[in-house]
């Protein structure tokens, strides 16, 4: 059984946000929702500047404390891992957005996508109103709309439970890359196998040093963060003067 885990190789983010709009994509998720994300820093006086940028993601951590207190058991771990996640058994509690320390846990309030039901034009005769721009481009619910099929894959996002990233679950079963992986035009996203030791998430663990998101929690994440981007350049010397 492997062990799944992601490196994020920060000196080969751009932060384009490809894998925050693939994410979104696969998965059909609503306006509002990301269970691709980042977090961002500025850091100094201009023209001394320093930005940071970070994506993340669901840690599928080891001790995940939205697994342990979840009261249905709707969070659970399956192969590999990962902490997946069961609409069915969902009450909608939202303990786990109390219990995950890195808010990367979302609840469906509304219907998904209910704007494109919308038969208001912005212009009345003369732009078209969102149902009918769906109905055009001949999809079923809206234009970005997924319809493939596949294990564990929802097509339409349920309401009233929480829901969160399953590293591509659906694909991954089927011998697949994580959507935000595949998407990636950096290659800054790296998905493996921590007890194969060839795998490229091992050789990267091997080369360069690795943080994780709040190491002091004990949740031993499986999303690893190494290298930063840094273009920074400045004139030699000593200081002082």
């Amino acid at each position: 059984m492997p062990r799944y885990a992601m490196v994020i190789d920060l000196q080969r983010c751009g932060g384009c946000g490809a894998c925050i709009t693939g994410c979104k994509n696969e998965n059909n998720l609503p306006e509002g929702v990301r269970w691709s994300n980042k977090m961002t820093e500025t850091l100094g006086t201009f023209p001394n500047v320093r930005y940071y940028y970070r994506p993340t993601l669901c840690n599928h951590c080891e001790n995940a404390p939205c697994v342990r207190g979840c009261p249905t058991r709707a969070l659970h771990k399956v192969e590999g891992g990962i902490t997946a996640h069961d609409p069915n058994k969902c009450i909608g509690c939202r303990y786990c957005l109390v219990n995950c320390p890195y808010g990367v846990i979302n609840y469906t309030w509304n219907k998904p996508h209910r704007e494109w039901e919308n038969d208001d034009a912005v212009i009345p005769d003369c732009t078209m109103s969102p149902r009918e721009q769906a109905r055009a481009l001949d999809v079923p619910n809206w234009p970005l709309y997924n319809p493939d099929p596949d294990y564990n894959y929802q097509a339409i996002r349920p309401t009233g439970v929480v829901e969160k990233c399953h590293f591509c679950r659906h694909r991954v079963v089927n011998g697949e890359l994580p959507w935000c992986v595949e998407v990636c035009p950096c290659d800054a996203r790296i998905f493996g196998d921590l007890d194969d030791p060839d795998s490229l998430v091992n050789r990267l663990l091997g080369l360069f040093r690795a943080e994780k998101l709040r190491p002091e929690l004990g949740t031993e994440p499986r999303v690893f963060y190494v290298r930063e981007f840094c273009p920074c350049v400045y004139e030699a010397g000593k200081g002082m003067i």
